[in-house]
């Protein structure tokens, strides 16, 4: 991790008392459905934020999701809480992705298509992880942010474009102009905020499984598989779907759920 790097990390303010509270609630074994319900409840606008993100085509309920509590019914604890934290998290930045030719919107829609696909592909067969991957999904790519300003401020712009270019490959992009890639910024970042260790390093080694405690690798993997099949610029292409079979092979993932799940994102 670069000196400049941590000092904007160190720099990023205080998460809401909303997002600590949730994250109370999530980690408390003695609480229940109802007391998710009740903290969300509480603020409007993120209420009005988690059932926009529930209403998205991407998670394939023929009806209208409308209230907090059916929200919670529907996904889960665990989603929900990645669909909250997401909207507060992404509202704690200053956005601008221009470096790497994607606009706001677009690096938007990516974590979207990226935790639309994991939730399809996972919520049956792997819900045991939602509580994890479905924030991480969300929340793996923020560390571009803190990259781009960066490349940014070191004006930098131009050499950046022709190592991916020349790369193919943003991780090694991203190490190459910076010194450090996105998955580890973010992990960084949430260590500060003192987010659990286990999203921690799920985030942390998402490029690496290998190198995650055995408890985490499987949804580390996972976390590989989703980034490789919808990569920055959100399309989903037969070269990333076949890279994306080839990790499940490699980590011995369900490829059956990964095909059934595609159908809807493609």
């Amino acid at each position: 991790m670069t000196e400049e790097i941590l000092k904007k990390i160190k720099q990023l303010p205080p998460l809401p008392e909303s997002a600590m509270q949730i994250e109370a609630v999530y980690q408390n074994p003695d609480s229940s459905f109802n007391d998710m319900v009740k903290i969300l409840e509480k603020d409007p606008l993120l209420t009005a934020d988690i059932l926009k993100a529930a209403n998205s085509p991407l998670y394939g309920f023929s009806r209208e999701i409308n209230a907090i509590s059916q929200a919670v019914g529907l996904f889960g604890m665990g989603t929900v809480r990645g669909f909250a934290l997401a909207s507060i998290v992404k509202k704690s930045f200053s956005l601008d992705l221009s470096p790497y030719g994607i606009s706001n919107e677009m690096f938007s829609e990516l974590s979207k298509k990226q935790h639309g696909l994991m939730i399809a592909w996972c919520l049956k067969k792997e819900n045991r992880l939602l509580g994890v991957l479905s924030p991480a999904a969300f929340l793996v790519e923020i560390g571009k942010v803190l990259i781009a300003q960066q490349i940014i401020v070191d004006k930098k712009q131009v050499e950046f474009r022709d190592a991916l270019k020349e790369l193919q490959d943003v991780e090694a992009a991203e190490i190459k102009l910076v010194g450090v890639d996105a998955p580890e910024v973010s992990a960084t970042i949430f260590a500060q905020w003192r987010f659990e260790d286990r999203l921690v390093n799920v985030i942390k080694y998402c490029q690496n499984p290998e190198k995650a405690e055995e408890e985490d690798r499987r949804a580390a993997s996972i976390l590989h598989v989703i980034r490789t099949t919808v990569p920055i610029n959100g399309l989903i292409t037969d070269a990333s779907v076949a890279a994306a079979k080839a990790l499940i092979e490699k980590y011995g993932l369900d490829m059956e759920s990964f095909d059934k799940a595609l159908e809807n994102a493609r």
